[in-house]
């Protein structure tokens, strides 16, 4: 019987506001490349896979600066390839210079707050699990869903980022619940299934844009919509 659920933040949760896509080609326009928003939503999907498996390495805020940029011109430039553009470090470099230039919020997705009530309403514990490095409780009360969270935890409070099993297992101890008993809902595969699978969390690997098809060893949904029903399972 599952007592508690844990989410993912950004691309769980949350989103950019204006989207990433149309922030993404208003960039890339000032350098004379023209991505599709198709495009870019699969570059993110590439793009997003390498950021997760390279944090669990090294989180790109423990790195030097000049790490932190040859890493994030890679980063942009896996983005621009899903679109199909290849462009060289140093444009990526250039792109993504112009990506943190332009002025963004975080916004809930539509689908966030009616299931948080029903989970919330059920009983459950609930929590946010992070890879950040930032005060995650108090991006929780910026985004009006502290009121339903009963912990966060982050890597920068854990010590350890996802997929490691420190960050999972904080989760736990917060929630007071078994691993089998928890249920932890993320967009990436590698960071959020398999790191909650190696503690015996049961995985729900979230796949808002339908990109994830070649996982089918896990429960995946495309709504969290689609939740409170996996929760009495």
């Amino acid at each position: 019987m599952i007592k508690a659920v844990f989410f993912d933040l950004y691309n769980t949760l949350c989103r950019f506001y204006p989207q990433r896509e149309q922030i993404q080609i208003a960039a890339a326009a000032q350098f004379g490349l023209r991505p599709s928003p198709d495009g870019i939503v699969k570059g993110y999907n590439a793009a997003d896979k390498f950021m997760t498996e390279q944090n669990a390495i090294r989180h790109v805020q423990k790195r030097s600066e000049e790490e932190r940029d040859a890493f994030f011109a890679e980063y942009e430039r896996l983005i621009l390839k899903g679109a199909g553009i290849e462009v060289t470090a140093e444009v990526a470099e250039k792109v993504w210079r112009k990506v943190r230039e332009a002025p963004s919020e975080l916004a809930l997705y539509d689908d966030v707050l009616p299931t948080l009530e029903i989970l919330d309403a059920r009983g459950l514990k609930l929590g946010v699990i992070s890879n950040i490095y930032r005060d995650l409780q108090q991006l929780c009360e910026d985004l009006d869903i502290a009121q339903y969270m009963d912990f966060v935890v982050s890597s920068m409070t854990a010590g350890a980022e996802k997929p490691h099993p420190p960050i999972f297992l904080a989760a736990l101890a917060k929630a007071g619940v078994k691993p089998h008993e928890a249920m932890h809902v993320g967009d990436q595969y590698a960071g959020d299934v398999a790191g909650a699978r190696g503690v015996g969390i049961r995985p729900v690997l979230l796949d808002r844009d339908h990109l994830l098809l070649e996982h089918t060893d896990v429960d995946r949904i495309v709504s969290l919509t689609e939740l409170p029903r996996l929760t009495e399972q």
